[in-house]
């Protein structure tokens, strides 16, 4: 049959006119190999101590296939001021995503919250630090966000070239599935950084608890995820560097382990921006000193600050979107400004960046990473100068130091 098609080509060239000299060269088996995409994914809430528990096989796979480590959080220990910190290397302070409930002065009519769909499509609340997709798009490097805080608004004047407005009724299936599209297509138009969230895990923390079995199914569902996905890569011939990371991880709280601020003063002095594992609030015109003294004083179970005078080692409260008074409860207990909008049992975070319940997840595997190494903890301001690293582009100035996760590179891929 080979000769055939040979003698068969032959006569058509003989005919055509035309030797094999005219036509371009055949592509090789390595000229049609993939680019290794990076994939950084997202478990909001998971823990790194969820691990090997055998709830996250594929996790566990990834971990001892590359480089895992326990990554400690930025203060204060929430959703959005963590994203965020992964993908610019500044830390909440710096970035001014200072909370997922803020005020600023120059918007005194606003309040940014994590639920006002308006304003993540709003520059003005995210333009203090450049996302790791718009340094890569701004060097050529074709980025997609399926899902992250912040990647849904054109950040300096930038999006991603493919995004998604968040909805929580986006199944995680569905989320998997939209990330396969994107890298189904020609390499033209194919992504070479994509983001990937899940929820699940940190929404079965708070309302279970962090050791419930609730949120060990949502553990395993998000694990079963990820290996579809590794599925679907593979069966495209998809290299895939994958730097797997949590925001924050989750504590146990109570109904019976509250302190309430409105016991402690007058309600009407103070306004509450936010509480749980923290009361940020501002006092009233002509009324702080009133707060200040009812607050700055020995509490049992939480303590209070001045924003000016936060202990250094929180690196918080120079941001001029910092509230004037924040009282950070004890591990495992919450500082409510009034009635409870929701029950306190359950699961929260928020406390202390180096409490352990607090640390957050680290893996990161794929041709550009070590093979079997775990590292000491370290800051998550190290993600951004690590992807950018992987990208092969220049990062914008961090509080992050490329030093501190060059180990987890392949000795060749080290800068």
């Amino acid at each position: 049959m080979i000769m055939l098609r040979s003698l068969l080509a032959c006569l058509f060239l003989a005919l055509m006119g035309c030797t094999t000299a005219d036509l371009p060269p055949p592509q090789t088996a390595a000229a049609m190999q993939r680019e290794p995409v990076t994939i950084l994914v997202s478990i909001d809430g998971f823990m790194p101590d969820y691990l090997g528990r055998g709830d996250s096989p594929h996790l566990d796979a990834l971990a001892a296939s590359g480089v895992t480590a326990e990554m400690r959080p930025s203060f204060p220990t929430k959703t959005f001021p963590n994203h965020y910190t992964i993908v610019t290397g500044l830390r909440p302070d710096h970035h001014g995503i200072v909370d997922n409930n803020m005020e600023d002065a120059a918007r005194p009519d606003e309040r940014f919250s994590m639920g006002n769909a308006s304003q993540a499509l709003d520059p003005f609340w995210w333009d203090g630090g450049e996302p790791i997709w718009v340094t890569a798009e701004k060097q050529g490097v074709r980025s997609a966000t399926m899902f992250w805080p912040g990647s849904e608004v054109a950040i300096r004047g930038t999006r991603p070239s493919n995004w998604q407005r968040f909805d929580q009724n986006i199944t995680n299936p569905q989320r998997v599935a939209a990330v396969v599209d994107w890298l189904r297509r020609p390499e033209a138009t194919r992504p070479e950084f994509v983001t990937l969230y899940f929820d699940t895990v940190d929404t079965a923390g708070h309302r279970h608890g962090p050791q419930s079995p609730e949120a060990m199914a949502a553990i395993r569902e998000g694990d079963a995820r990820i290996g579809e996905l590794q599925a679907e890569l593979a069966a495209l011939g998809q290299p895939v560097n994958f730097v797997v990371t949590s925001d924050h991880g989750m504590a146990q709280t109570s109904a019976e382990r509250v302190v309430r601020a409105d016991h402690l003063l007058d309600p009407a002095a103070f306004r509450t921006i936010t509480d749980g594992p923290y009361l940020a609030l501002e006092p009233q015109p002509g009324r702080e000193a009133e707060v200040a003294a009812a607050l700055l004083k020995p509490h049992a179970n939480m303590e209070c600050w001045r924003k000016g005078e936060i202990p250094a080692e929180f690196a918080y409260g120079s941001h001029p979107r910092v509230p004037s008074f924040l009282c950070l409860a004890a591990p495992g207990w919450v500082v409510l400004g009034g009635e409870p909008r929701y029950s306190p049992d359950g699961g929260a975070h928020g406390y202390d960046h180096r409490d352990p319940a607090m640390k957050a997840l680290f893996i990161a595997s794929g041709p550009a990473f070590q093979s079997g190494l775990r590292l000491p903890i370290f800051d998550n301001v190290a993600v951004y100068p690590l992807l950018a690293d992987v990208l092969g582009v220049t990062p914008e100035p961090s509080d992050g130091q490329g030093v501190t996760l060059a180990p987890a590179l392949h000795e060749s891929d080290e800068p």
